[in-house]
């Protein structure tokens, strides 16, 4: 095929142009491999205090993306699921960090004291709720829905990524606890069998 002109050039460039937009959306969307070393951050938690994560390093960390505007997130939680995961886990000295990247726009943000006083309600077990208003945590680390769990090991590395369970629509009589198997075979120094899993929930309301 033969172009003439200044039409010919730019087509040649918009042409060039799409053949590259998927690589540069593919770098985009990239989220740290199982194994690799989970990107550092350092995020207010709701009762002022500042908490890194590599300040952890030694320990397992539990981290978990929330939206308390999310009916995912109200189910797992008014059900006790979460609660009780999260108690299970810091009783054995896990770390769970419980991150809210809402955009402070979106009508689903909620301070720092309405969030204490519902997560109290909820009876939560975190190690603390941390505020992530610009998203770039949750972004760095790929964090899609509200829940979206990470679990990361002792050396700061990714172990797992994915959904806190199999239950999707909170009707399954039993049910997968991805997050339990993960956290229960870093304790016990065994490979965790299932590294990743897609998450399930709202999206995250990131802040453009």
């Amino acid at each position: 095929m033969a172009f003439n002109g200044t039409k010919g050039t730019l087509l040649l460039v918009w042409l060039a142009a799409l053949a590259f937009l998927p690589a540069v959306l593919e770098a985009q969307e990239q989220v740290p491999a199982i194994g690799s070393l989970a990107p550092d951050f350092q995020l207010q938690g709701i009762s002022g205090t500042l908490h890194k994560l590599s300040d952890f390093r030694g320990k397992i960390v539990v981290l978990e993306w929330t939206n308390p505007g999310c009916p995912v997130v109200q189910r797992h939680y008014r059900d006790g699921l979460m609660p009780a995961l999260q108690k299970e886990c810091t009783d054995k000295g896990v770390v769970w960090m419980t991150i809210n990247s809402t955009n402070p726009n979106h009508q689903n943000y909620q301070t720092p004291e309405a969030l204490k006083s519902i997560y109290a309600d909820w009876k939560a077990a975190f190690t603390a709720l941390l505020m992530d208003p610009d998203g770039k945590a949750g972004k760095a680390l790929g964090a899609k829905t509200t829940p979206h769990m990470f679990v990361i090991d002792k050396e700061g590395k990714l172990a797992y990524n994915g959904a806190v369970d199999d239950d999707t629509r909170g009707a399954n009589e039993t049910r997968t606890n991805y997050v339990k198997l993960a956290v229960d075979s870093l304790l016990k120094g065994e490979p965790v069998a299932t590294t990743t899993t897609k998450p399930y929930g709202c999206s995250v309301k990131y802040a453009e």
